[in-house]
C-alpha cells in the first residue's frame, strides 16, 4: 500500500505541477483547446490544485498509517468519478482520441489499485 500510495503520489505531482505551471500547453498536448480569460484560471484550479492536493494526501498516506484509508477514498471517490465521467461520455458523445486512452488507464488502474488496497487493509 505504501508503494502504491507513494506511485501515485508522485505521478499526481508530475501531472499537477506541469498543469500549474503551463496549462495550456498541457490542454494542446492533448488536442484541447482552451477559450476564454479564466480557461487557464480553471485548469490550473482543477487539474494543478486538485492534482497537487491529492498528491500530498496520498504522500501523508505512504508514510503516515493514519492517512492510508483517507487517502485511498480520496482515491476511489476521485478516480472513481473520472471513471464514471469517461464512460458516460462513450455514450453520450464521440469516443476520445487516442491521446486521451493513456489517461483513462491510469484512472482505472488507480481506481482498481484503492479498491483492492482498500480491500487488504486490515479492519479498524
Amino acid at each position: 500500500m505504501k508503494l502504491f500510495l507513494g506511485g501515485v503520489a508522485a505521478l499526481l505531482a508530475l501531472f499537477g505541477a506541469v498543469a500549474l505551471a503551463n496549462p495550456i500547453g498541457m490542454a494542446a498536448s492533448l488536442g484541447v483547446e482552451v477559450g476564454g480569460p479564466n480557461g487557464a484560471y480553471e485548469l490550473r484550479g482543477i487539474y494543478g490544485g486538485v492534482s497537487l492536493a491529492g498528491a500530498a494526501l496520498c504522500a501523508g498516506g505512504a508514510f503516515r498509517p493514519s492517512l492510508n484509508l483517507p487517502a485511498l477514498w480520496f482515491l476511489i471517490v476521485y478516480m472513481g468519478g473520472y471513471v464514471f465521467a469517461r464512460a458516460a461520455a462513450l455514450l453520450l458523445g464521440p469516443p476520445p482520441t487516442p491521446d486521451y486512452v493513456g489517461f483513462i488507464a491510469f484512472e482505472v488502474a488507480v481506481l482498481a489499485g484503492a479498491i483492492l488496497s482498500l480491500r487488504a487493509s486490515p479492519p479498524r
